[in-house]
């Protein structure tokens, strides 16, 4: 398997436990949605979502 499926099979993993949650916890949907329209208050929420992002891709990898 080439890092190129493995980053579209981690990729649609995410989206589907988030999708997932969200059938769950439906109130999340509306939070996520008030944030949305409301960024300038949650832009915090930014950057905990880059930072899932860097963990979850940019931190495992072998550093030469």
């Amino acid at each position: 398997m080439n890092p190129r499926q493995l980053s579209l099979i981690q990729a649609g993993v995410l989206l589907g436990v988030l999708g997932f949650l969200a059938l769950i916890f439906p109130r999340t949907l509306g939070f996520v949605e008030m944030a949305a329209r409301e960024l300038r208050y949650f832009w915090w929420l930014i950057l905990l979502v880059a930072l899932a992002l860097w963990l979850i891709w940019g931190f495992g990898r072998n550093r030469k």
